[in-house]
Formats: C-alpha cells, sequence, structure tokens
C-alpha cells in the first residue's frame, strides 16, 4: 500500500500565500452576476459532484480540490469568499488546512465531514473553523450555513467598538457595554457581560466552549463546561423573551453556543 506523502500546511501557506496557483480539479468560468466564489475540498467524488452542481446551479463561482495541498494553493491563487472543507483528506487532516488558512486568511470555513465526535468538532472549531455541518447532510441546510458565512465575512461599515447589535427581544451597545430589555437596563455581572460580548461579537457564528471558557475566565481554563451551562443560562433568564425555548442564544450540544439575531 502506497502511503501519500504528509506535508505540514503552514509551509503551504507560507509558500503560496503569495499567490501561486495550483492545480484546479474543477472549476467554473467566470461569471459577472456570481454571489460568490466557493472552494469545496473533498476526496468523495459524488459530493464534490452534487456540491458543484448544487452551487453553480445558484450561480457561485466554484474550484474544487481533492486534497489539502491542492486547497492550500487554490485558496491562495483563487481567493474564495468561503471554503466547504472536508476533515478526512489523503495528504493530510482538514485541522492542518485550518491552521495553514489561518495563518493568512479570516476566508470562511465551513467543515463538512463525516466525523461526528465532541472533540474532533471541537478541534476544528478551535483551529479556526467557522461552522460545522455533519454526513450525511441536507443540502439546503448547507446552503443556508454558506450564505450566513458569506453574510457574516462581508464588511458591515461599522467600527467594531461602536456596533450597537438589537433583537426582536434586546439590544446589546458595545461600546457602552450595556444591555437593555423593553428600553430599559438590564443588570449583568462582569462574567455575564463578557460571555455575551463574547458571542455576540461572533454572531451567527459556533464559538466553542474551550474559546468561551478561556476567553471569559482565562486560558487555564477549557473543561469547565458546567460554568457555561449556569452563565448562559441566567443571560437566557435575562435577556431571552421565552428562556426555556431561547432563540437568541442557542446550543451546539457537545460543541458551543451561537448568537443568533
Amino acid at each position: 500500500m502506497i502511503t501519500p506523502h504528509r506535508t505540514d500546511a503552514s509551509t503551504y501557506a507560507r509558500t503560496y500565500s503569495a499567490g501561486k496557483a495550483g492545480t484546479m480539479l474543477s472549476s467554473a468560468g467566470s461569471h459577472p452576476q456570481a454571489p460568490g466564489r466557493v472552494l469545496v475540498v473533498d476526496d468523495e467524488p459524488q459530493i464534490v459532484r452534487a456540491l458543484v452542481i448544487n452551487l453553480k446551479a445558484r450561480k457561485y463561482e466554484v474550484d474544487a480540490a481533492a486534497d489539502g495541498a491542492t486547497a492550500l494553493r487554490l485558496a491562495a491563487a483563487r481567493h474564495p469568499d468561503v471554503i466547504v472543507l472536508d476533515l478526512g483528506l489523503p495528504d493530510m487532516d482538514g485541522v492542518e488546512v485550518i491552521k495553514g488558512l489561518r495563518g493568512w486568511t479570516r476566508v470562511p470555513i465551513l467543515v463538512l465531514s463525516a466525523r461526528q465526535t465532541s472533540d474532533e468538532k471541537v478541534e476544528a472549531l478551535d483551529a479556526g473553523a467557522d461552522d460545522y455541518v455533519t454526513k450525511p447532510f441536507g443540502m439546503d441546510e448547507l446552503l443556508a450555513r454558506l450564505r450566513a458565512a458569506v453574510r457574516r465575512a462581508e464588511p458591515t461599515g461599522q467600527t467594531e467598538d461602536a456596533v450597537v447589535v438589537e433583537t426582536d427581544s434586546f439590544t446589546v451597545d458595545l461600546a457602552a457595554k450595556k444591555a437593555h430589555r423593553d428600553d430599559v437596563d438590564v443588570r449583568l455581572t462582569p462574567t455575564e457581560w463578557h460571555l455575551l460580548e463574547v458571542l455576540v461579537r461572533n454572531a451567527g457564528r459556533l464559538v466553542s466552549q474551550k474559546q468561551l471558557l478561556q476567553e471569559v475566565w482565562g486560558p487555564s481554563y477549557g473543561t469547565e463546561t458546567n460554568y457555561l451551562r449556569v452563565y448562559m443560562a441566567q443571560l437566557r433568564r435575562k435577556l431571552e423573551r421565552d428562556p426555556s425555548h431561547p432563540r437568541h442564544f442557542v446550543t451546539e450540544p457537545g460543541m458551543g453556543y451561537r448568537f443568533e439575531q
């Protein structure tokens, strides 16, 4: 059995970030009204074929790669608006590809993988993935998450420190560090505010449990998920219209939390 040669992803990131082109396995022609360019990275031809057909039908420009090395070359050469990435690649693990990309680009990365354990999902999210869809998947859900990832990456014209985020239940003023509900200030503890701020600044994005713990409690934390359950319950009680059926603070079991407007 031939063992494929494995190359460190960061090497490709350094080598090809200047724009060297790699081998393109599949590419759509230029489309002046395309809503964006998608790089599909998967070594299963039937999945690539299905994604390419569905994406092109929606006027996306599509590139495809069957291994990590080609994916990193294409990302540097073609500058996609979003990447759909399988973790089980023949030459390197998909997490290595994520780390290589994150060394030079903030392009949204949507992981599409058959790996279903929480540890593997969290590892991909901590490496820099923006979302995670498990195989087998529904095409409509995948495309919706892809559109959401592209929207989140679009510039808003607002500075990060001057954002006021409004929902139908409450308002968060990041500059003033205040939350309001029905035009009344909501009293939050420093920990509650910090947790809220991290989630709001990553609106629509799945934030892993480990990331939340380390950003709110410090780098020595990472497994104290009971802290998150307690404080998320408090945030929901203070801000959600129906805390028992939260609309804005969504739990992704075993993975993390997502703030939805």
